[in-house]
């Protein structure tokens, strides 16, 4: 199928358990309008730069809760002119096919007021979703862009969404544990320049402990499962990955009890309350929480090794990631791909296409040259 100057072409792999069959955008970055409708094996979107292949990917990556595959805000993924004030609204719609039958799935963003610019409109089979959480209850999707080629050079922050992002792929409550503490936070450092009293900031304080806790109960338990599954995985030519993390709410954890660290962590943030008004951000807490990962083989810092080594180690974590299981969760996700193949040799490329079928998901993978497999 061709769209404009990119060919959209279904590869010869076996069915996978959990597909995207349709996509439809309206003004969503370079499209006007576009009905896709492919297969439920892979999907190879060809062309040159800039004609639109990862906007494609975009679009899917808006059905996962958080900024999407480019961390844009929504205005700014929308079709615009020169000289348009208001970003236009757009829509993504999506069609499921899952052993269990199809599922509609819609995204939308209506310009119109600050509200509505920090905020998406979600629908499940026609029907309004408050929360863009429940999306994950439906669809993983997990993806890999050349953005992303730098994660292990740049800021913590990156690798902490990542990992966040990764765990969220087979453990869908993780996103709902992190909302509820972002939220927390925000409503104490609201407390805080309010001058509110002493009791409501030990209570916001206790919420943040006790979320925040959580949340690092459920990394650390999320890279125990990581880590298992690349023990378990069969030969592999991309490398295995030691991978830890390093913030002061999981140390205590190594050493304490959960409800002690609890405790321990509420302390913390009733003696920086002067130190977190002032600069307006809390201190403590696994919001600041470093991702490790080492190249096992090698025993060097990911962000030591090669180009093609970290890309390789990326891959390893993704498709790790991939085949885990998810309670209250579809059974397999949806891998979102953007110029895989850059940094990969002949061999590591088809290795890479072999590892995907073996997992039994679809695959939405770009290129500039044909073909990709």
């Amino acid at each position: 199928m061709s769209l404009g100057e990119i060919r959209a072409e279904a590869a010869p792999r076996a069915n996978a358990r959990v597909a995207i069959t349709r996509l439809m955008l309206t003004n969503f970055r370079s499209y006007g309008m576009l009905d896709l409708k492919v297969e439920p094996g892979h999907v190879v979107l060809i062309g040159p730069n800039g004609a639109g292949k990862t906007n494609v990917l975009e679009a899917l990556s808006t059905l996962a809760p958080g900024r999407g595959l480019r961390g844009a805000k929504l205005g700014e993924m929308a079709r615009s002119q020169p000289g348009e004030g208001l970003p236009r609204p757009w829509a993504v719609s999506a069609t499921l096919a899952a052993p269990a039958g199809e599922t509609q799935l819609g995204v939308g963003f209506l310009p119109g007021g600050e509200e509505a610019v920090t905020k998406r409109a979600v629908r499940v089979d026609g029907v309004a979703v408050a929360n863009p959480a429940a999306l994950v209850e439906r669809v993983r999707l997990i993806w890999l862009a050349p953005s992303m080629d730098r994660l292990f050079i740049d800021g913590v922050s990156e690798r902490r969404r990542f990992l966040d992002r990764l765990i969220a792929s087979f453990d869908p409550a993780h996103a709902r544990r992190w909302g509820a503490y972002e939220i927390a936070m925000r409503e104490r450092l609201s407390a805080l320049r309010a001058g509110a009293q002493s009791a409501w900031l030990t209570a916001l304080e206790r919420t943040i402990a006790e979320t925040g806790v959580v949340v690092a109960v459920s990394r650390l338990e999320g890279l125990a499962r990581l880590h298992a599954a690349m023990e378990e995985q069969r030969a592999s030519v991309f490398p295995r990955a030691d991978v830890a993390v390093a913030g002061t709410v999981e140390t205590l954890l190594a050493q304490h009890a959960a409800v002690d660290v609890e405790d321990q962590f509420a302390g913390m943030l009733a003696q920086s309350r002067g130190a977190d008004a002032e600069a307006r951000r809390t201190s403590a807490g696994p919001h600041l929480t470093e991702f490790v990962v080492k190249h096992r083989e090698k025993g060097r810092p990911a962000q030591d090794c090669s180009t093609g080594e970290q890309k390789a180690l990326l891959i390893r974590l993704v498709l790790a990631s991939a085949g885990l299981p998810a309670p209250g969760a579809p059974e397999a996700p949806v891998l979102l791909l953007d110029e895989i193949a850059a940094h990969l040799d002949e061999g590591r490329r088809r290795a890479l296409f072999d590892e995907i079928d073996a997992l039994n998901v679809q695959a939405w993978m770009t290129g500039t040259d044909a073909p990709l497999i």
